[in-house]
């Protein structure tokens, strides 16, 4: 169960956390500066005009996110078998431009980034490469892992050591804004890790293994989870090294962060942040994008 949790914590930027133990998941970075030229696509980013600012509840501190001090690693070294198409999803194309690049053009033009860890097959890098000549950020590689968590380590080998916040993206969601984007960079800021995410609409049953109910859950304290997720790279570390020592399998990022009995905020989203697994999502994406144009 997921519960919104709103953290008295702060957490300086000044904070180091120290471990031993490193996972041994094998890596290869590549760099490439923003001022190296290839071939230019014409960027199209799924955001809305209209930028929003994070609330700050009375009595707390106010986040502010400076400009180029956010590494983004966008994750798209996923199969996507459940879409059933010749490529991997993130490289199918949304109204004539591949999903992958809807969020990595939102994340360049967002003055709080200052590079971008696209974690993706070798055999894909020349897609995100074509961009560079447009984009105002620099571009850098990792190989993905066997699991989701190895994919995000590998990913945070090469980002810069001097960043504030590392924020994961799953590029097969196109749609994220950068309004709920800047919302969530500031609530990492202000509570150390936050996500964005949606109160569940349905009811939520929890059944055994023979499928008769046990109970059901109570709707209210329910959120469903979504990207990006935004951790200090310290407490990213930290929860790596955790979970790695202790043998733990996570399914989202923030969850290293749980496992150290650490406040977790989640940053109210948009429903239409959705992520693309079958074809029917692939629809709804078209026609969610349509209507941004047109509205």
């Amino acid at each position: 169960m997921s519960i919104a949790v709103h953290s008295p914590f702060h957490f300086p930027s000044h904070t180091r956390f120290i471990s031993s133990t490193k996972p041994s998941i094998l890596f290869n970075p590549i760099s490439i500066s923003s001022n190296h030229r290839f071939g230019v696509r014409a960027p199209v980013a799924a955001t809305e005009a209209v930028r929003c600012s994070a609330v700050v509840e009375s009595g707390k501190e106010s986040a502010n996110v400076e400009e180029k001090s956010v590494s983004v690693i966008l994750l798209a070294g996923g199969k996507g078998k459940r879409m059933g198409a010749s490529m991997p999803k993130q490289y199918l194309p949304l109204l004539g431009q591949p999903i992958a690049l809807y969020s990595f053009y939102t994340f360049s033009g967002m003055v709080e980034v200052k590079e971008i860890v696209v974690v993706c097959d070798p055999s894909y890098r020349d897609i995100f490469k074509d961009t560079v000549e447009k984009i105002p950020v620099d571009l850098k590689f990792a190989l993905p892992g066997k699991e989701r968590q190895d994919s995000v380590y590998n990913g945070l080998q090469v980002v810069d050591s001097s960043s504030e916040l590392v924020c994961v993206h799953d590029s097969a969601r196109p749609l994220a804004s950068s309004g709920d984007i800047q919302k969530v960079l500031k609530d990492g800021w202000l509570h150390g890790a936050a996500v964005l995410g949606v109160p569940v609409k349905a009811t939520i049953k929890e059944a055994n293994n023979d499928r008769f109910v046990v109970k059901t859950l109570e709707r209210k304290t329910l959120w469903e989870m979504q990207t990006p997720q935004v951790i200090r790279p310290d407490l990213l570390k930290k929860g790596f090294d955790l979970v790695t020592r202790e043998g733990l399998e996570v399914t989202d990022d923030v969850s290293v962060v749980e496992h150290l009995k650490l406040p977790v905020h989640i940053t109210e989203g948009c429903y239409t942040n959705i992520k693309i697994t079958t074809p029917d999502d692939l629809l709804l994406a078209e026609k969610i994008l349509k209507a941004r144009t047109e509205s």
